[in-house]
């Protein structure tokens, strides 16, 4: 694994030392940030999952490949990981960073990505992180690079974590009950939704522990069975927990994550202020690892 690979060399030679660059997956989120200049040249990560250790419970994937296969290779061998399958790739998915909507039972996206190989400003293969915690020192590339939208490095192959499909999935709805008294009544749901009037919930694990959870909501509402989420608007929101009930009692259509800050509406979010510390941070963060600015030019993590 730390050994020269040919296809990421070879990747790193497309990427070069010079000129605008960009890397394109699925599009599916592809004017995320702002729209990339005109000018860049427009390349494909390499792609295919590389190796899977299913008693690991890790996988090492190049960043081209569709999130679609990954989930089709890991649900093999009876496992699953936290990127969401909106039709992207894997590399797209983490330059994103958006969490699966079953956040709460998968963790979150920043923390089941353990390495990142990725090109720099300069053409360089870099690697950060690793496949265990305990032999990883120094600064946390894979975080970094998480959610940074390919403006300090483009993405050549990631080590992810995975974690058992559960032997039972259960989505529930409830009409008029309390999002966040639901939320506090089972021991760990992996989805709580809210459209303002009605409740569903995903509960997980093996079946005894489901039907103990389903017990419990049975005392607070009549719960039935559902097929699944519900349907969510085009435009997701992010928000604090709080924030995001207040979007949820205005009753228009939105859907909220309860707990996660999250929310689905039909309208775009309106860009968020940011502190000047913040900024500030940022903007040094992103001239040490891209001076030239070459690297998707034209996109900005916090538009």
């Amino acid at each position: 694994m730390t050994g020269v690979d040919p296809v990421l060399t070879a990747f790193a030679a497309e990427v070069g030392p010079d000129g605008p660059v960009t890397v394109a997956g699925g599009r599916t989120r592809w004017d995320r940030g702002g729209a990339v200049d005109p000018s860049a040249r427009v390349l494909t990560a390499p792609s295919g999952v590389v190796e899977h250790q299913p008693d690991e419970m890790i996988v090492r994937v190049r960043a081209g490949t569709t999130v679609a296969e990954l989930t089709s290779v890991l649900a093999a061998a009876g496992q699953r990981c936290a990127l969401p399958d909106r039709g992207g790739s894997v590399g797209g998915a983490i330059a994103v960073g958006e969490n699966h909507l079953e956040v709460l039972g998968r963790g979150t996206l920043r923390a089941s990505v353990l390495q990142v190989r990725y090109v720099s400003a300069e053409g360089r293969v870099i690697t950060g992180g690793g496949p265990t915690v305990k032999n990883v020192s120094g600064f946390d590339l894979p975080r970094l690079m998480t959610g940074a939208l390919g403006t300090l490095g483009l993405l050549a192959e990631v080590i992810l974590r995975a974690d058992p499909i559960p032997a039972v999935s259960l989505w529930l709805e409830a009409d008029a009950v309390d999002p966040v008294t639901v939320h506090a009544a089972v021991l760990r749901p992996s989805c709580v939704l809210w459209d303002g009037e009605r409740v569903r919930v995903l509960l997980e694990g093996h079946a005894p522990d489901v039907a103990e959870q389903r017990d419990r909501l049975a005392r607070l509402a009549t719960f039935v069975d559902c097929d699944g989420p519900f349907p969510l608007p085009p435009h997701r929101w992010s928000l604090t927990p709080a924030e995001a009930l207040d979007v949820g009692r205005s009753s228009d259509g939105s859907i909220v994550s309860v707990s996660v800050g999250t929310a689905w509406r039909t309208m775009a979010q309106p860009p968020r202020p940011v502190s000047s510390p913040v900024r500030g941070i940022s903007e040094r963060l992103k001239h040490n690892f891209d001076p030239t600015g070459r690297l998707n030019p034209g996109r900005c993590v916090w538009t």
